[in-house]
């Protein structure tokens, strides 16, 4: 049922091809660009579009459309990695916190309220701004911000699932707990944690890009597309398409996460109607 909601949903099919073009451009497009985008060149600088500049030049004389491009690899790529690091870290630990329960439990919550206490974006600039401006810091700074989300949605999952009768039957028959994890609780929990994570991609794209922008991400000459904003900013009135094509991008890539999230959410909800039918 949910694979013909998803057919039926315009746009989760636009979000969807919208994300397999960006996915295109990430693997074909270094491949593709003939200038190199690390390449300056003064007498070049702030040149219009042309079929050797696409979208023409920066202050540096390189090439926006190959440094966009380029770009896509470094900012997406950074943020699918922060997301499969904040999965990696708090769906276990929510798994383990929900089940088991006790001190483990009540440890988990206590860093956790310690952690939510403060919005993600004023706490990841705290965290790379202490260990200072570069994208590998921007990485363990979102982290550590964004794998909270997942413990807690995977532990309240944990608590509502646990005793239910199909859970109980299960220990009843001398199944481990490791198997009754596996087996019942992460196939009932994958979806919603699917969903989140969908729609978390777009926010995880937003805060890299902003702390690049505010200059304690990535680092020049990367072509990441925050930091090409934060570069671009002193030409903004003369030359503002030099801020104008990282931010369509960084737009594009985002919208095409809430819509493939949205999509998901509605299916999801349209299985759970049909089942309760």
């Amino acid at each position: 049922m949910i694979g013909k909601a998803i057919t039926r949903d315009p746009l989760l099919m636009m979000g969807t091809a919208m994300m397999v073009f960006v996915i295109l451009i990430i693997v074909f497009g270094p491949y593709v660009v003939q200038n190199d985008p690390y390449l300056m060149n003064m007498g070049l600088r702030l040149q219009p579009p042309s079929l050797t500049y696409p979208l023409g030049t920066d202050f540096f004389g390189r090439c926006i459309f190959s440094r966009i491009v380029v770009g896509a690899k470094v900012t997406v790529g950074i943020a699918l990695l922060v997301l499969s690091a904040a999965l990696l870290v708090g769906v276990p630990i929510g798994l383990l916190s929900g089940y088991i329960g006790g001190r483990f439990d009540a440890f988990f919550m206590r860093v956790v309220d310690g952690l939510i206490a403060f919005p993600d974006f004023i706490l990841a600039i705290a965290i790379a701004g202490f260990l200072g401006p570069s994208l590998n810091n921007v990485v363990i700074a979102v982290i550590v911000v964004k794998w909270i989300s997942y413990a807690r949605l995977v532990r309240s999952g944990v608590i509502a699932e646990k005793e239910k009768d199909y859970v109980l039957a299960a220990r009843l028959s001398g199944s481990r707990p490791s198997k009754i994890i596996m087996r019942h609780l992460v196939p009932q929990l994958a979806p919603q944690v699917i969903i989140l994570a969908s729609l978390d991609l777009g926010k995880i794209i937003l805060i890299i890009s902003s702390l690049s922008y505010l200059g304690i991400g990535a680092q020049p000459p990367t072509p990441e597309w925050g930091a090409m904003l934060n570069d671009a900013r002193p030409y903004f009135q003369s030359q503002p398409s030099l801020m104008i094509y990282p931010g369509l991008a960084i737009m594009f890539v985002v919208l095409s996460c809430n819509l493939i999230g949205d999509g998901f959410r509605e299916a999801s909800d349209i299985k759970n109607s049909d089942e309760l039918r």
